[in-house]
């Protein structure tokens, strides 16, 4: 059993999706294999992962056809312009061993050299004229960005994947894409990206939070799959990330109850508005990382 939402071009996109971020390349085949068998049909991978071809050696060792699989990736800020972002593309398929993208999108605003954000964002809006991905979104993109995206694109994006867990909802980002039937997807939707350099040392662990545990114990379920079962009833994507078997199939188990609207309020009260990853609006030296041809 699973859900699918249905992006603003009409593509279906399953709401709950296999994350791969900081997966070790030599865990990533297993892992995506595992989801896979699990019940997952979404992958989503980037470019500066560094891990790729390792989704695609997962897709096909787990037997599943390459159609029903909703695969997404991002294109990195370093791949930024026109002619370097087609290239991207080709880059991406080349590792991930495949023709078309699901779902491609532009990984971080990077307000600091925004004229190639929108060249990047105008070569998506051509692959997805020239039928090379099926649906174009971005990543990382507060309300400013959007604006100032919306201002120069054709097409609106599909997705916006941003950081969102009950400690970090960021609900003018919510408010923003709706106003622009941009869905909502939500990376650390369990707030369990636990490192990022220079980023939230002392932050609190969001599945130790008791009224989430109350919750939880209320369902026979764990913290996990309540966040998880909070991020879908809003209408969400949510993106959990494990290499873990057991944990992958725990995460996709949050199909079978539902939250009360008491419970989903006790949750969205949780929200200190204070981010565990980096700001969208500040610069970073790995912009300049450059991604391998292979």
């Amino acid at each position: 059993m699973s859900q699918q939402l249905l992006l603003n071009n009409g593509i279906p996109m399953p709401a709950l999706g296999l994350g791969v971020f900081q997966s070790p390349p030599e865990e990533t085949a297993a892992a995506v294999e595992a989801a896979l068998i699990a019940g997952y049909r979404h992958i989503d991978t980037a470019a500066a992962y560094g891990n790729e071809r390792q989704v695609g050696d997962g897709i096909r060792r787990s037997g599943i056809d390459r159609g029903e699989i909703f695969i997404e990736t991002k294109v990195w800020v370093s791949d930024y312009g026109y002619g370097e972002t087609l290239h991207a593309f080709e880059k991406a398929t080349r590792k991930l061993g495949v023709d078309q993208i699901d779902l491609l999108i532009l990984h971080q605003p990077a307000p600091d050299r925004f004229d190639r954000t929108i060249a990047a964002y105008r070569a998506l809006q051509q692959l997805l004229a020239d039928g090379k991905v099926r649906s174009i979104g971005v990543s990382n993109f507060m309300r400013h960005h959007l604006r100032d995206l919306l201002a120069q694109a054709d097409v609106v994006p599909a997705v916006n994947q941003i950081e969102l867990h009950p400690y970090f909802a960021q609900p003018d980002v919510q408010k923003a894409n709706a106003e622009h039937g941009i869905l909502t997807q939500a990376w650390s939707p369990i707030g369990g990206i636990t490192f990022y350099p220079g980023w939230g040392e002392d932050r609190r662990n969001v599945l130790q939070d008791p009224v989430i545990a109350g919750i939880a114990a209320a369902h026979a379920k764990t913290p996990a799959q309540v966040m998880l079962r909070w991020q879908l009833q809003h209408g969400r994507s949510a993106i959990p990330k494990s290499t873990n078997p057991g944990r992958i199939a725990e995460n996709f188990a949050v199909f079978d109850f539902e939250l009360t609207a008491e419970q989903l309020a006790g949750i969205d009260a949780l929200d200190t508005g204070v981010r565990n990853g980096p700001d969208p609006d500040v610069p970073r030296p790995l912009f300049e990382r450059v991604i391998p041809e292979d």
